[in-house]
């Protein structure tokens, strides 16, 4: 394994399961179990109390006229799930990892910021769900409920002491309670095949969006999207292209036949709901409702009890996905490791206090409109994380020949502008609507929803045109050769000192290999320099001392042992600053190398202008020859 290979185990995702399930040397059935797994754990993302608050609404509401809306949302899941799991197992990066090595920081925060948001309201439903599983069940408070759940999180994490398959095994069987429950409710409930293929066809109107885009938004939910590229990863595969293209081929099975049972489970919320409540005019404003007007319309008390148990399941095992969704993005954007329990902890609250709040206030049948509201919400993020996916997995740089062919690229474009649309069309009547019901908040509602928006769009454009801006103007630039002529013959440059400052990043194997290669050829010493930039590194400096402070350490100790190997002198050195820029300048004066060496992400343009560089003011400021090296094309 080379040296880079080794530092980056950190950078893995899911490092504590990475690659933990062998797939090789297998018949055809057992390696399509190994390989079987990931897009269950992603499809009880598509099963969890959102979806049911949504089906419900849905179904009570408009009948079976949004039948087709959960048909098109999973076709959606499914071409972009596929895709998800495509970039995880060819550029062994998760969808977080990829966006934090491609935007600008800022951008990256930004990013990050909305996908915590949209986990957030996923948890916020799954914190309702099984809280209302347990009031239908033992008749346990409401409140009560909500915060008994806060204590999942001691579930979650012995879960994650046994691995993947064991969580994967536990996923599949409360799937398997919901489905057994749900094929009870609905020969019991015997809709009519008729008015069930009638639902098939396109309609929507006014009345019907803001339900529609919710169930959009709880079926292709955008932190799924980060989960499954990461998932994928949990499997052992060959680096070579005939194995991952069997990879690809094998988690596209798993994606189609997993996701194709999500939406059967939906289908059978919305056309029960249909079936029992629309066909005698009674619309459902709260999950009990439906519980408890299933026991009366269907003849048994046992309804009630099968639809109680598969939401209770619903709620406790996607918030397993939940969690391990939300060490993905974290881990991924900011490159940061935070203790489990703690980042499950700070994930919850952000769900159980305006869950607690809201029906402390509002009272035990807020909680259905809030669950509506937290799937429109993750409608509103799911470009954020589409787009981005579309590029990266369309990109023959980083995906060679497995990038998205011309009719995958029009059906996934396709899908990212009818989402974009439906999030449009919705989002300007709901905030004219506030605006003309805020009276004398109008001044404030104004100043929060209106440049709010604005920056959405700005980040949103942002995102789709900056790589196909950045490529256009790589592949357009000019080549200009010097004139050589009358140039005479010089002494060749010697260099005795050359520094090379790290970043973390897959830069750094490159700059590396050029400072070993010149550090052999003219027996040169190599300086290292790593510029800690974390929040307690700029308040303590040197006497920081945390778990990312200490692996940077250790990163920078083997790469010295790797070349000390090789017979090359080596010092290291680590700074701690807020400005990565100043250290590079004021350590390159003290050990006064002849060269310097560099790696370049690529920003030009304007990422310059509005984000800035290292590599320019370096240059300004230093007379010293600098070497840049830049990630060849593939």
């Amino acid at each position: 394994m080379s040296t880079v290979g080794q530092l980056r185990h950190n950078d893995r995702s899911l490092s504590d399961v990475h690659a933990s399930v062998g797939t090789g040397q297998l018949s055809f059935w057992r390696r399509m179990f190994a390989f079987a797994g990931p897009a269950y754990l992603v499809s009880v993302g598509y099963m969890d109390p959102g979806n049911w608050a949504t089906d419900l609404e849905g179904g009570a509401r408009f009948g079976y006229r949004l039948l087709w809306v959960l048909v098109m949302s999973n076709a959606m899941a499914v071409l972009l799930q596929t895709l998800s799991a495509r970039l995880g197992i060819v550029s062994g990066r998760d969808l977080a990892q990829a966006c934090r090595e491609t935007y600008p920081r800022r951008i990256n925060m930004a990013l990050w910021g909305l996908c915590e948001i949209a986990i957030a309201a996923c948890d916020l439903a799954e914190v309702l769900g099984a809280a209302i599983g347990l009031n239908l069940l033992f008749h346990i408070p409401l409140l009560y409920g909500v915060l008994i759940t806060a204590g999942d999180t001691l579930l979650v994490l012995w879960f994650q002491s046994f691995g993947i398959r064991v969580i994967e095994a536990f996923v599949l069987s409360m799937i398997a309670v919901m489905a057994v429950c749900f094929c009870i409710e609905i020969i019991w409930a015997r809709p009519g095949l008729s008015e069930v293929v009638t639902g098939l066809a396109p309609r929507l109107d006014g009345n019907s969006l803001y339900v529609a885009i919710g169930i959009l938004g709880a079926t292709v939910m955008p932190h799924n999207l980060y989960l499954h590229s990461a998932l994928v990863q949990t499997r052992h595969i060959g680096q070579n292209e005939p194995a991952k293209r069997m990879a690809c081929r094998y988690n596209l099975i798993d994606s189609v036949v997993a996701l194709n049972g999500a939406m059967f489970v939906n289908i059978a919320i919305l056309v029960l709901a249909a079936a029992v409540f629309f066909r005698r005019g009674i619309i459902v404003t709260e999950i009990q409702q439906a519980q408890v007007l299933l026991v009366p319309l269907l003849g048994t008390s046992l309804a009630g009890i099968l639809f109680a148990v598969a939401l209770l399941c619903s709620g406790q095992s996607s918030t397993l996905t939940g969690t391990l969704a939300g060490q993905v993005v974290m881990e991924g954007y900011l490159n940061f490791r935070m203790r489990p329990w703690l980042r499950r902890l700070i994930t919850r609250s952000l769900a159980v206090i305006p869950a607690a709040l809201t029906i402390y206030i509002a009272g035990d049948k807020a909680t259905f409109g809030l669950i509506i509201l937290s799937q429109v919400m993750l409608s509103m993020q799911l470009p954020f994380a589409i787009i981005p996916l579309i590029h990266f997995t369309g990109d023959r740089t980083r995906m060679g020949a497995f990038a998205n062919p011309v009719w995958v690229r029009v059906l996934a474009w396709a899908t990212a502008l009818v989402v974009v649309v439906l999030n449009v069309v919705l989002a300007v009547p709901v905030i004219s609507g506030w605006l003309a019901h805020a009276g004398a908040w109008r001044p404030l509602v104004w100043v929060v929803t209106v440049p709010t928006g604005i920056m959405l769009l700005l980040l949103l454009g942002f995102v789709t045109l900056e790589p196909l801006l950045t490529r256009r103007k790589l592949g357009m630039a000019p080549v200009t050769l010097p004139d050589t002529k009358g140039a005479e013959a010089s002494e060749a440059p010697r260099y005795h000192r050359i520094l090379v400052p790290l970043d973390h990043t897959e830069l750094d194997q490159l700059a590396l290999n050029h400072a070993a290669a010149m550090a052999r050829i003219y027996g040169a010493k190599i300086f290292l320099l790593h510029v800690e930039e974390g929040v307690t590194s700029r308040i303590y400096g040197g006497a920081a001392s945390t778990v990312e402070v200490e692996l940077g350490e250790q990163y920078l100790e083997r790469i010295a042992q790797s070349l000390r190997v090789q017979e090359i002198s080596v010092e290291t050195s680590i700074s701690h600053s807020p400005s990565p820029t100043k250290e590079i300048i004021r350590y390159a004066r003290e050990v006064k190398p002849d060269l310097l060496i560099m790696g370049a992400h690529g920003h030009g343009g304007l990422k310059d202008l509005i984000f800035g560089n290292t590599i320019n003011p370096v240059r300004h400021h230093l007379q010293v020859p600098m070497l840049i090296v830049r990630p060849g094309k593939t």
